[in-house]
Formats: structure tokens, sequence, C-alpha cells
């Protein structure tokens, strides 16, 4: 139980916030180990647009075009030193699927697992890429020889130490002001032969020239001065406004201009040219296509021709198509209602209450006709006895009685 409790800080670590900073040792490293390989001398000076690579420069992204070149410059420069001298270095304006390619086929064929995809190196930048470039240090070491030794701190050091101090005690013992006037008085001081015979110079009875006689001997006096001399050094800042400073700026950017633009030209004439040659392609495919195809392209401008007077008739047969869907409509009505009558009709003839209606109705019809002929008779009868009163009577009178 003790051993599992002094095991889980060490897991909380390796999974703490300070995991996130684990790339940034890989950098270092990894420059490190570049350090060891020579770099600057081996590979910087292949090409003047490479530049030393800063200890952070591969962690996180910020110009996607030149750390892609660089990396894939500097892994190809690796697989040099691993072995395989026929590598080319990639140019700037190489197909990057290719050049990935290339690399990715060549790590796997050392030996590393990479097991990620290719598509992750593009950006020039990650953990990706520090893992591609750590391992091909690794095997560019191994290859060259090189073993690591257990580190062994220099023997004069403490020496070092002690002629600092005894710098620093010497600076401290003598005053700003000394020193000052010490440097004046070189400006300004008199010459003198130190190796030649005492007295030679002077001339008898001249007080100057007795100030003038040292008792110091020469290898003394040289060697207080080698021992003075780092102590009155001087250094010059520069001034960001100088002219001189400026100047030189002017001369090394034109020489880099020069040499980028000797880099540059032939790559700029090639492109040229493969652009030349890719637009006459281009052209001789395009003329060759107008000839092959100038039947489809008239027949396909009649069939546009006849689709134009097709829509231009559709629009004329569709101006009344409103007015005649209306009639449709109110015709369509109409017959509804024309069919829901017959509807009703057919119903009440295949119904029997009417028919029985009728019979009835002509049962009291004949019975009316029959009162109506007695009645007619009866009407008769009187009428013919009054018509008989009436001739007889007018017989009475016209012959008197009988």
């Amino acid at each position: 139980m003790a051993e599992e409790e002094d095991e889980e800080p060490i897991g909380e670590l390796a999974e703490g916030p300070g995991k996130e900073f684990e790339i940034y040792l890989k950098s270092e490293d990894m420059v490190e180990k570049l350090k060891l390989l020579n770099y600057e001398e081996g590979f910087l000076k292949l090409n003047k647009a490479y530049r030393a690579i800063q200890r952070h420069y591969f962690v996180r992204s910020t110009n996607v075009g030149e750390q892609f070149f660089l990396f894939t410059s500097l892994a190809a420069w690796l697989i040099r030193k691993c072995g395989n001298e026929q590598f080319e270095l990639p140019q700037e304006f190489d197909d990057p699927n290719t050049t990935i390619t290339n690399i990715v086929t060549e790590v796997r064929a050392k030996g590393i697992a990479a097991d990620f995809s290719s598509s992750k190196l593009k950006s020039g930048s990650g953990e990706q890429v520090l893992f591609v470039l750590d391992k091909l240090c690794d095997t560019a070491l191994v290859n060259t020889g090189f073993s690591w030794q257990k580190m062994v701190p220099p023997v004069n050091e403490d020496e070092d130490m002690n002629v600092d101090s005894e710098k620093d005690s010497d600076s401290e013992g003598v005053p700003d002001d000394e020193i000052d006037v010490a440097d004046d008085d070189d400006d300004n001081a008199i010459l003198v032969d130190l190796a030649a015979p005492i007295g030679a110079d002077r001339a008898p009875n001249n007080p100057q020239q007795d100030l003038l006689k040292s008792s110091i001997d020469a290898q003394s006096w040289k060697t207080e001065v080698e021992r003075v001399t780092p102590q009155l050094k001087i250094t010059i800042r520069q001034d960001a406004k100088d002219w001189r400073m400026h100047l030189e700026q002017m001369h090394s950017m034109h020489t880099n201009m020069e040499d980028l633009i000797a880099i540059v030209t032939p790559q700029l004439g090639q492109i040229t040219s493969e652009l030349d040659k890719s637009l006459e392609r281009i052209e001789t495919r395009e003329k060759n296509l107008n000839q092959q195809l100038s039947g489809l392209i008239s027949k396909f401008r009649q069939s546009q021709d006849s689709r134009a007077e097709a829509v231009q008739r559709y629009k004329t047969a569709s101006v009344g198509i409103t007015e005649r869907e209306s009639t449709l409509q109110r015709i369509s009505d109409d017959l509804d209602q024309i069919k829901q009558q017959i509807e009703e009709e057919g119903q009440k003839n295949s119904d029997g209450a009417p028919l029985v209606k009728v019979k009835q109705a002509l049962l009291k019809i004949e019975e009316d006709i029959q009162k109506m002929n007695v009645q007619i008779g009866v009407l008769e009868q009187a009428l013919l006895n009054a018509h008989l009163r009436e001739r007889v009577a007018f017989a009475q009178e016209a012959y008197g009685a009988y």
C-alpha cells in the first residue's frame, strides 16, 4: 500500500499540467542533437535561404510555408547523414505530397515506426514533425559513430574564478578617477626606452631629465601592463541611428540579395519555360478540341434554337390557358349539378310511393267524373223539360188551345 501511495504522485505529474510543455523539451533536445551533428556548417551553408533553428521553432505553427520548407530540407539533409547520399534536397516549388511521401518512405526504411498520417507533416510543425526530426537525428548520430559519454567538469574552472576574483579586487581597489587619469596620461606620455641603460639620455645638470629616471625593471613593467590591460577595455555601444551601421547593413543586405537572385533566377527561368511549354500545349489541345467538337457544337446550337422556338410556342399557346381553366371549372360545376338532379330523379322513379299516389288520384278523378256525369244527366233532363214547356207554351199561344 505504501508503494502504491508513493507511485500515485508520479502518475499525476506525468498527466499533470507539465505534460503540455514536454514538446518544448523534445524540441530543445532535437536542436542540441543538430548542434552535435554540426548542422551550422553542414546544413546552413547549403542554401542562403536556410537559417539557424531556434529552440522552439517547430513547436507551434507561425509560418506554414517557411516551416514546411525548412522541415523538409532538414529532414532530407538528415537522411543524407543517415547514409543515403543520393537523396535529393527538396526545392521550394516541389509538390508537397511527393516530398512528404519520399521522406516518410525513407523514415520507415530506417526502421522508425511512423504510425501517423503523412498529412500531419504538411503544417511543418507539431509533435509529429519533432518526432521525425528527433529520430533522424538519433539515426544520424549512430551512423556518424557518435556515442554519449558522461560529462566531465573542466579542471581550470577554479583558476578562472580566481583570476576573475583578482581582476574584481584590483578594479575595486583602483578608483574610477585614477583610471581615467591614467588613460589621459597614456595619451600624453613620453615614450621611454626601458631597455636602454640608465642615464644614457640624460643631459647633465637637467632637473627635468631626473624626473624621467625609472628604477622599474622592463619585465615587471610589461607584466603589470598585461595584468591591467583587460581592465582598460572600452565597450562602444552601437547606436541604431549610426549611418555606418546602416551602411554596413545595406551592404550585407545587398550581398544577400545578389546571392538570392543568383539562386532564384535559374529557378524562375525554369518555371517560365515550363509555363510557356504548358501554355503551348494547352493552346494546341484547345485547337484540337475545337476542331473535333465543331460538329457537336453546331448541333448543340441548332438544338438551342429549336428549344427557343418550342419555348416561344409554349408561351403563345399558354396565353388563354387561365380562361380555359376557369371555363372548364364552371362546366364541371354545372355537370355536377345535372348529375345530382339526375340521381335525385332516378331515386324518385325507383320509389313506389308516387305510383300509389297517382293511382289514388286516378280513382278520385274517376269518382269525380261519375258524379259529374250524373249531374250532367240531371241538368240535361231539366233543360229538356224546360225546352218542351217553352214549345208547348209557344204553340198554345200561336195556335190556341187544343
